[in-house]
């Protein structure tokens, strides 16, 4: 057991904001590092508590005039609504840091593309990084995996449109997923135990770097040294953002830029077919 507290002091400094990209991105992964590691550091010193000191303004809270802060986020956020998957402190961000949007599935539906589009147009003052944020053992691509093993398990949301815009957009990936189990496997892949659980987390890495690509190719015209977009797959075991473990206590921190063209995406598919995560899975040696 061991104590996280935050703890507010209206005199300390806030920290400046990232003035480029590639400095936002380093601070993310810093700060999943940091929140991944708090309880293994304190899991066997049970000593000192873990202690995060904010200011007013990093909580949120109205200025001595009694206005509200500005909205200066340095990185705009598309993660998914899983209640386990909490973006800010994930990444060990205070509130106005990050501009979170969150969808099941972390998909793009014309919603999420608005408020982020939003970010774009009106945050660029502070905006530095577009991220997509998948997680390990999504609902959303455990329901588009069932139905792309059972098809006929369609007909369960086929008249709920708002359930048939998440699930179809994720069957892309899925199909993704198991065109790449089978070339680095074998056509005969879905007799593999484990296959179901190995097409999920290939799954959910593809979406969610189709989901970044997406998003790259849509604010085009943005990018740059001060704006740029990435994606990572949080881990619900480790609780750190990457795409592939290498063992079970792999605690890798690393965001990833999403796939120039289709080329790009298939290699990444055979990239995390092949993954030592995956061959756990398919307990292949």
């Amino acid at each position: 057991m061991f104590d996280l507290i935050y703890r507010i002091d209206p005199d300390a400094p806030s920290a400046k904001p990232p003035k480029t990209a590639k400095a936002a991105w380093k601070r993310l992964e810093d700060g999943n590092r940091a929140f991944a590691s708090v309880s293994d550091i304190h899991r066997h010193t049970q000593t000192e508590p873990h202690i995060i000191t904010l200011n007013a303004e990093a909580l949120g809270l109205a200025k001595a005039d009694g206005t509200a802060p500005k909205q200066t986020p340095f990185a705009a956020v598309l993660g998914c609504a899983d209640a386990r998957v909490p973006i800010e402190l994930i990444f060990s961000q205070a509130a106005n840091d990050l501009f979170v949007v969150r969808v099941a599935g972390n998909v793009l539906g014309a919603e999420c593309l608005g408020s982020l589009d939003f970010a774009v147009s009106n945050l660029g003052g502070s905006l530095r990084l577009l991220v997509v944020l998948g997680h390990t053992g999504c609902g959303a691509v455990a329901g588009a995996v069932k139905a792309f093993m059972e098809p006929h398990m369609y007909l369960d949301f086929a008249t709920s449109h708002p359930l048939r815009a998440v699930l179809e957009r994720i069957l892309v990936a899925v199909r993704a997923a198991h065109r790449a189990l089978e070339q680095v496997y074998s056509q005969d892949v879905e007799q593999i135990p484990g296959y179901e659980d190995a097409l999920r987390e290939t799954a959910v890495v593809l979406n969610t770097a189709m989901m970044a690509a997406s998003l790259k190719k849509e604010f085009c015209d943005s990018m740059g040294p001060q704006l740029a977009v990435a994606y990572g797959v949080y881990n619900l075991v480790t609780r750190c953002v990457s795409l592939t473990q290498k063992s079970q206590n792999d605690t890798n921190v690393q965001l990833a830029a999403p796939p120039e063209n289709s080329d790009g995406f298939d290699k990444l598919g055979l990239q995390i077919a092949k993954s030592d995560m995956i061959r756990r899975m398919l307990r292949i040696e």
